[in-house]
């Protein structure tokens, strides 16, 4: 089993009509190559992780690098893993442009700002705490507001 984390720049605006229309092509390709994951979206950046077998993740990876909607392809890490973090969601999408003021803060404090939104990391462990954090945080009655 492998995981591999990338972040890019997209070339628009990101909506979330953008990141549903991303989300239901990974959701038809990702249900018959057994890829798993999340996917982290700013205005302007993509941050992904992918989970499953070397060959589909990679094959994965490779389709997305040529995708035109984004640019700035950076690849954070490549690894393989002993278990999925991310078994239950075939491909999870997350707006954070959409989050509440209260948890935006709180993600900026912690991780960084860069152009004026919450900065997504190029480093393994931190992408994976950010995913947490927002998973955990936005569970909390105080960041539902």
């Amino acid at each position: 089993m492998y995981r591999l984390i990338y972040r890019s720049r997209s070339k628009e605006k990101i909506t979330w009509d953008l990141v549903r229309e991303i989300m239901h092509t990974s959701d038809v390709h990702n249900s018959e190559t057994g890829i798993t994951g999340v996917l982290l979206a700013t205005k302007s950046h993509y941050l992904q992780v992918l989970e499953g077998p070397y060959e589909e993740v990679n094959e994965t990876f490779m389709r997305i690098a040529c995708d035109s909607r984004h640019t700035e392809i950076k690849l954070v890490s490549f690894n393989v893993i002993d278990a999925r973090i991310f078994e239950s969601w075939g491909m999870l999408g997350i707006g954070v442009f959409n989050l509440n003021k209260g948890l935006e803060k709180a993600l900026k404090d912690k991780y960084g700002a860069e152009e004026g939104e919450l900065m997504l990391p190029l480093d393994e462990w931190k992408v994976l705490a950010m995913v947490q954090d927002i998973n955990l945080m936005s569970e909390q009655p105080e960041w539902k507001k």
